[in-house]
């Protein structure tokens, strides 16, 4: 087992340079330390190390936070790609403004409460069990709601992300490639992050919904980018007045459904006779109508016809007849 002690700090050629110091002067001074992919499974006594701020950690074999107590300045923290189930033993760590615990196997976003000056909060990619997703405990949001700015919970199976509202102060969100498909939900909680100025929900299902990008600009109003995309000022402008004058249409429309009169698709003369039907109209129609006749067997021209009636054909239309070979008894120069 691999152990991260003051020993092992001393052997590191990287972090022990300054020969003409002690160690112990050297560990107090120490503000950086680097031990990533060390194959490191534990914390050991680290309490020597006073003025520590930025501790890198990642891409280790490390089951627990622990022993970091002492590290009253440390403001980094770097434990992604590790093997931690459970947030804990963080309360020390009264300045801590970055942790990263990307890559692990957390299940609850929990042990939080002390932290109130984290800003970034980084839970990518845990390695959950089928079908379980990232919950989030109630008590550390609420105490984190004054402080965090950036969250991300990327690839987490996510669905919803109602308790998420309290945190007023995100200015940067990524949830991409988890479940959420509520777009109603989805405006409510983002309404509540004013200062919101960068998304990232690509991957979700709520992604294909009509109109997801343009209701999120309209919602979000200091948006800047939306799914790696830039959100000009013109565009967003445009999606506002948009908004604003359909939401005017629909008002008015409502306003004349609930003051114009209420009228009935039939008469209100419940006593008149019925309407006689179309297939009585249509025979009395074709019983008054005269037939048209055409040509007799004898090739003479039925008077009854208008086209073919001598006295009211037109001489363009007798040319016609003429040209056409249906008239060939019929005068030129007959007078109309």
């Amino acid at each position: 087992m691999v152990r991260l002690t003051t020993d092992l700090i001393a052997k590191s050629c990287n972090h022990f340079k300054h020969r003409r110091s002690s160690f112990p002067q050297y560990l107090k001074k120490l503000t950086h330390l680097n031990f990533s992919n060390k194959n490191i499974e534990e914390i050991d006594d680290l309490s020597m190390c006073q003025n520590l701020t930025v501790l890198y950690l990642y891409d280790n074999n490390i089951t627990r936070i622990c022993n970091l107590g002492f590290a009253s300045n440390l403001s980094h923290l770097y434990m992604q790609n590790n093997n931690i189930s459970h947030i804990e033993n963080l309360s020390g760590l009264k300045k801590l403004s970055k942790l990263y615990l990307g890559g692990n196997s957390i299940t609850v976003l929990e042990g939080l409460e002390e932290l109130v000056e984290l800003e970034e909060l980084h839970l990518e990619g845990q390695r959950l069990p089928c079908g379980e997703k990232l919950l989030f405990d109630p008590r550390t949001l609420l105490c984190l709601a004054e402080c965090l700015t950036v969250l991300n919970i990327n690839k987490n199976n996510i669905d919803e992300i109602r308790d998420l509202a309290v945190l007023k102060k995100l200015t940067h969100f990524f949830a991409a490639e988890n479940q959420l498909q509520d777009m109603q939900e989805l405006e409510e909680v983002l309404s509540q992050w004013p200062q919101l100025r960068r998304m990232d929900l690509s991957g979700n299902p709520v992604c294909c919904k009509p109109k997801y990008r343009d209701n999120l600009i309209t919602v979000c109003l200091g948006l800047d980018e939306l799914d790696g995309k830039e959100i000009t000022e013109l565009s967003r402008q445009f999606l506002i007045n948009w908004k604003a004058s359909r939401e005017a249409k629909k008002k008015l429309k409502d306003e004349r459904i609930m003051s114009g009169p209420f009228t009935y698709p039939f008469t209100a003369d419940l006593n008149m006779a019925p309407h006689p039907s179309y297939n009585d109209d249509h025979a009395n129609f074709l019983d008054q109508k005269k037939p048209l006749e055409g040509w007799r067997s004898n090739g003479e021209v039925c008077s009854e016809h208008p086209l073919l009636d001598r006295r009211r054909m037109r001489p363009r239309n007798v040319k016609m007849a003429v040209s056409t070979g249906l008239l060939r008894d019929v005068d030129d120069s007959a007078n109309v």
